[in-house]
């Protein structure tokens, strides 16, 4: 059995979605489908996701949303005329819309999950309806129906186990199954979504659960690339890579893949498969458990900006027990998440993702350092970019990370931190954001362009 999942720009239009259904029935092994909402169908489109946060933003201020929702049933109303399909699907998705407006607003990020959750749903009813009209055995399910099952509020959403027996039933289905991605449901049927992306999870829980032999997610690129094709020019493509070399590159920047999707294909060792919608032919990018590493001993290098460093001095910190901790507890409990934690025998940064950072969170935090740990010096500094060189092989190469930094100080830019973790998959440079473009572009030369590589 093959899980398949199509992202946004796959099924963004009835063009697209014929696309989909010819990939889906060109192998019979092909028998559980995974669909996003409606992606963009030009540069300059809207989203079906960002129509229903829209829609569910006017709800909550009490103002008149009958243009909002209209706006997103005709984006509906356009695929299923351009398949051929009768009004009816259109008026079915219309009136689950209309319930879920008139859903209870207490909680405003539940009701915007509810709502957020309406574009793979009903995107999932069209696509088995049209599946059907040509004639196809296919069965829309709901992840309720499934029983794929989520964690309760406050904690951040996730899959839980619990669900995984329920789910692996859905290997015992006839017909072809078309399953919305990005959502599912606490014990109690309270729905909740995934982070942005969330469509790649939905699939591999699957995937996981049925025990499948291959998980193919749909995009709209050929391949993984070796660094980011915006920046770099027709970088390498990455024919195999391990579950750990790409959850460091979804993590550090890659969006084809959503980082958190590699876990429940990691466990049960399913290899993944990022693959065209366009060109389907292509070979594609396989994600698998061990590669041969002498082949290339870095895969990837990305980039990513939005940093903020707090810097924290203080003489003698080695021997102050408990330092350390007692400072990542106060980033804990203002609830921010860090990132990286490079130090020294007198002194320790922190590295967050700017986007948690308010003002007067950032005032607050400076206030407890001085008030709590009494440290010589606080400095906080942002415009920080992380570059990642990504490698299961780079453990066994000597002099990979001279290689790096000289490549670095080529550009005339300023190393401000390197990180790397002990399993030596990743090597972490921390740069300052003007300087990125031109450290990726250089590090890309060093390790991948052909009169360079080291064997």
């Amino acid at each position: 059995m093959i899980v398949c999942k199509f992202g946004g720009t796959s099924v963004a239009s009835a063009d697209q979605i014929r696309k989909v259904v010819d990939i889906v029935t060109s192998d019979s092994n092909r028998r559980i489908v995974v669909v996003s909402a409606p992606g963009k169908r030009f540069s300059n489109d809207i989203k079906v996701t960002d129509l229903l946060i829209r829609l569910g933003e006017k709800a909550l201020s009490n103002g008149d949303t009958e243009k909002e929702l209209c706006e997103v049933v005709d984006r509906y109303r356009g695929i299923a005329e351009g398949l051929g399909l009768s009004e009816q699907i259109v008026h079915i998705i219309e009136e689950d819309l209309r319930y879920r407006l008139s859903q209870d607003k207490e909680d405003s990020s539940l009701y915007i999950d509810t709502l957020k959750a309406a574009g793979e749903d009903n995107n999932a009813k069209l696509i088995a309806n049209y599946l059907q009209f040509i004639g196809i055995d296919a069965k829309y399910i709901n992840p309720k129906e499934a029983g794929l099952l989520v964690n309760n509020r406050p904690e951040r959403v996730r899959a839980l186990p619990e669900g995984d027996k329920r789910l692996s039933a859905l290997k015992n289905e006839h017909a072809i199954i078309v399953f919305p991605g990005f959502f599912g449901f606490t014990e109690d049927g309270t729905l909740r979504t995934f982070n942005r992306g969330g469509s790649d999870i939905t699939g591999s829980l699957i995937a996981a659960a049925v025990e499948a032999e291959l998980y193919e997610n749909f995009t709209d690129v050929d391949s993984v690339f070796a660094a980011n094709p915006t920046v770099i020019e027709n970088p390498v493509a990455i024919d195999r890579m391990t579950y750990r070399e790409m959850r460091e590159l979804a993590y550090a920047g890659f969006s084809v893949f959503h980082d958190e999707a590699l876990i429940p294909a990691f466990r049960k060792s399913i290899p993944v498969a990022i693959k065209n919608t366009n060109n389907p032919s292509a070979p594609g990018t396989l994600i698998v458990k061990e590669r041969d590493y002498n082949e290339q001993q870095v895969i990837g290098i990305a980039a990513d900006s939005g940093f903020t460093t707090i810097y924290v001095d203080k003489f003698l910190m080695n021997l102050e027990i408990g330092f350390g901790r007692r400072l990542l507890q106060i980033f804990e409990e203002e609830e921010i998440p860090f990132e990286h934690t490079p130090s020294g025998i007198d002194n320790l940064s922190v590295i967050i993702r700017s986007k948690f950072l308010t003002k007067s969170k950032e005032e607050r935090i400076v206030e407890r350092i001085h008030k709590e740990l009494e440290p010589d010096a606080v400095i906080v500094e942002d415009d920080y970019s992380m570059i990642v060189l990504v490698g299961e092989g780079m453990q066994y190469t000597t002099g990979l990370a001279a290689r790096a930094a000289t490549a670095i100080a080529r550009t005339g830019a300023n190393i401000e931190m390197i990180n790397q973790g002990s399993s030596e998959v990743s090597l972490v440079f921390g740069v300052k954001k003007k300087d990125e473009t031109k450290i990726l572009k250089e590090l890309y030369a060093e390790f991948f362009e052909t009169a360079n590589i080291h064997s």
